[in-house]
């Protein structure tokens, strides 16, 4: 296991300070505000912590208030909305300097059976292991001088393995450029069997490339174009059991962009071809003035 995943993993152990309110922090972080994809996960875990064991987590819906500050702890309140025969019903609201930053919406269900049909199929793409990882890219597309190249190629807590263009790539090249990101994920260590865990980490790598497949049909890149943008919501499904410490297809698009906002969709494929999650996130992106 890599020191960035045990990072995270630490992250995502909140410290209870009160029935259903939690604590969490965030790593030390210079370029960006604290990463949605942190708040969402820690978030999850909080609501989590407030249900029973039998329940697992089928849907979420984000909303993204104001940045975070990384500096700083974040304080999440859970409401217990609703505890049903079947379903169970949570409100998180993440807090900083008195003021919510984030809100979510937790759904989690007993296990039954019901009706099967799978319409999504998985994109023919080539296997991972075939794959250089995003940072031996990176250190191909980003000069020894930009001040991002640091940050770019630095270790992470999942191996992300890009089958498309990476929007730096479509930036110097217009030909690249295209309306879809297939990318291979993997947490590299063995996890426990934990459903939660399993939700709370893929909830967290959904918000690493979203934004980009937006980008990506401009030819804009995050450091090499003159942007500003944030994560506006986010809404999750959760099909079906899975594992992130097994590779796992993020295959995205975007359908629409304008007025400021860009949205994209996603899917998560098992590597047997079963769909496990679905995705959906709006977001701010403005192209500045230079």
């Amino acid at each position: 296991m890599n020191e960035a995943l045990k990072e995270l993993l630490d992250l995502l152990d909140l410290e209870q300070i009160e029935l259903d309110i939690y604590r969490g922090r965030s790593p030390e972080e210079r370029i960006q505000r604290v990463f949605g994809g942190q708040v969402a996960a820690q978030a999850l875990v909080a609501a989590g912590r407030t249900v029973p064991a039998d329940r697992h987590v089928h849907s979420l819906h984000a909303y993204f208030i104001r940045p975070g500050d990384p500096a700083i702890p974040i304080v999440y309140n859970v409401e217990r909305v609703r505890d049903g025969r079947s379903f169970t019903t949570r409100r998180v609201v993440a807090v900083q300097h008195g003021k919510a930053i984030f809100t979510m919406s937790a759904s989690f269900h007993v296990a039954e059976s019901g009706v099967e049909h799978q319409a999504a199929v998985m994109p023919p793409v080539a296997a991972p292991e075939d794959l250089p990882t995003i940072q031996e890219r990176m250190r191909e597309v980003v000069g020894e001088g930009s001040p991002w190249r640091e940050w770019l190629t630095r270790p992470r807590p999942v191996d992300s393995r890009y089958v498309t263009p990476l929007t730096w790539e479509a930036h110097r090249d217009p030909g690249l450029r295209g309306a879809e990101t297939n990318v291979w994920f993997r947490y590299d260590a063995d996890l426990p069997d934990d459903p939660l865990l399993h939700v709370v980490l893929a909830a967290y790598a959904s918000d690493f490339t979203l934004v980009d497949t937006v980008l990506l049909a401009h030819g804009l890149a995050w450091g090499a174009s003159n942007l500003s943008g944030a994560s506006l919501d986010h809404a999750m499904w959760f099909h079906r059991p899975f594992r992130v410490d097994d590779w796992m297809l993020y295959a995205q698009e975007s359908p629409w962009s304008g007025a400021a906002r860009g949205l994209a969709r996603g899917q998560m494929f098992t590597r047997s071809g079963e769909l496990a999650v679905s995705v959906v996130q709006e977001a701010m992106i403005r192209v500045l003035e230079p």
